[in-house]
């Protein structure tokens, strides 16, 4: 449990940080590393990062960007469930290698960042509405890919917030974690309807943990360089991406 504890605190330290990208780790940290099956990960891991976004948010409530993560986030509920009827059907074979791919196109995203065009302040009145389609798309791809691999799509959403949105990341990294709540929440229901056997012990430390680690973020949030940060946390998502690629074709 104590390995449980400490993968969870530094999921929820990611997650705080970054706005996004802990939680594709936190699949694999509950597969290989507390000894999960795939159909309970999928869904502790949703549960766990769903908490962990709602605590890191809760002390930026006033950078949120409520229209366009509004958007963002009802989209993404309604992908959710189709994400999470497509899991069921799928060998877990072919989900962790798909989820392997999606780690693989983070990863080297998370390198390469690009430019971001910081438009639309906090909280701005600026003409939303003409981002409404782009931010649909995006909602529906990041809610789709939550109810598929069990991820919160914190590392597709803030892209999407910075590059095709517009927002600055002040107020991109808060509006990222309250999309990924609401994601997390619908896709947990979605899956625990389904019945899937939740291990509640693993889950409760895990999700203890990471909502500790997040109230961390919060406070070293700024401190710490974050160029370096993201980079360094890429390269940790290849290597468990190659990790998770060789657990899943060797059976």
């Amino acid at each position: 449990m104590v390995v449980v504890a400490l993968l969870g605190a530094v999921i929820g330290l990611l997650l705080g940080l970054l706005g996004g990208g802990g939680s594709i780790l936190a699949v694999p940290a509950l597969v290989y590393g507390a000894g999960l099956p795939l159909a309970a990960a999928v869904p502790t891991s949703l549960l766990v990062v769903g908490l962990s976004s709602a605590t890191a948010v809760l002390t930026r409530l006033r950078r949120v960007q409520w229209r366009l993560g509004g958007v963002l986030g009802a989209a993404g509920a309604l992908a959710t469930v189709a994400g999470t009827a497509v899991n069921r059907l799928l060998p877990d074979r072919w989900v962790l290698l798909g989820f392997a791919l999606v780690m693989v196109v983070a990863g080297v995203r998370m390198l390469h960042p690009g430019r971001q065009d910081a438009d639309l302040p906090p909280g701005g009145s600026a003409d939303w509405r003409r981002r409404l389609p782009r931010a649909i798309g995006a909602g529906l791809g990041v809610g789709f890919l939550t109810g598929l691999f069990g991820v919160g799509g914190g590392f597709l959403v803030l892209p999407a917030l910075t590059l095709l949105l517009g927002l600055p990341m002040t107020t991109a990294v808060p509006t990222s974690l309250a999309v990924v709540a609401l994601n997390s929440a619908v896709g947990f229901a979605a899956h625990a309807r389904g019945g899937s056997g939740i291990d509640w012990p693993t889950a409760a430390a895990f999700a203890a943990a990471a909502m500790t680690g997040s109230l961390a973020a919060a406070r070293l949030s700024g401190r710490l360089p974050a160029a370096h940060l993201r980079r360094g946390f890429a390269v940790l998502v290849l290597v468990v991406a190659v990790v998770v690629v060789v657990e899943a074709l060797g059976g």
